[in-house]
């Protein structure tokens, strides 16, 4: 766990500090911070690490959505892993005790104990179903994750303020010898970034 953190703290780090570009002047180049919101490495961040992306997003909020939205096939898969290698131990077990060794018998797991041959055949193959699923399930909240960030990311600088305005009026066309409605659809003029 350690170690996560200290991967997450030099990432954090090296994206402070090559977050700057240099601007020419006529005199001189000087360094300047530009804080351009760049949904590219809101998706790159948040593949690597789940969560970055949103904390590049400054969707804090979102964080314990994400590492919830994990946890659950993680501590899934965890389930079935366990219970999968005892079914398949005491599968091998009676197995062997068809064949005539007992020695493994003793070491089955009390829950386990009981069960027949074909029992701890279906069991040890729903265990492991269900732990691939688990993996599935992780794969797809961490692609999740991922969409999120990069949706985010590219809405971040999206503009919703009140220079896009729709104007409905009456209108006669004489040509037509017609009468209805107009609609009009303003746009704000985009200066150049």
């Amino acid at each position: 766990m350690k170690a996560f953190f200290s991967i997450l703290l030099l990432c954090l780090i090296h994206a402070s500090l090559f977050g700057q570009e240099k601007v020419s002047t006529s005199d001189s180049t000087i360094a300047i911070s530009i804080k351009r919101h760049i949904p590219r490495i809101a998706t790159q961040r948040s593949a690597m690490i789940p969560g970055w992306g949103q904390i590049y997003n400054k969707q804090y909020w979102k964080i314990p959505l994400v590492y919830g939205v994990l946890a659950i096939p993680a501590a899934t898969y965890q389930y079935n892993a366990d219970l999968y290698s005892k079914a398949k131990f005491a599968y091998e077990a009676r197995f062997k005790e068809s064949m005539g060794d007992n020695a493994d018998i003793s070491k089955i797991d009390p829950a386990l104990k009981n069960l027949g041959l074909a029992s701890l055949q279906s069991y040890r193959n729903i265990f492991r179903k269900d732990r691939d699923y688990s993996i599935m399930w992780f794969i797809l909240g961490w692609g999740l994750n991922v969409l999120d960030a990069t949706v985010s990311g590219h809405l971040k600088e999206f503009d919703i303020n009140n220079d896009l305005s729709l104007k409905i009026q009456p209108n006669y066309q004489p040509q037509f010898r017609q009468a209805g409605l107009s609609l009009q659809l303003h746009f704000k003029n985009h200066s150049s970034k």
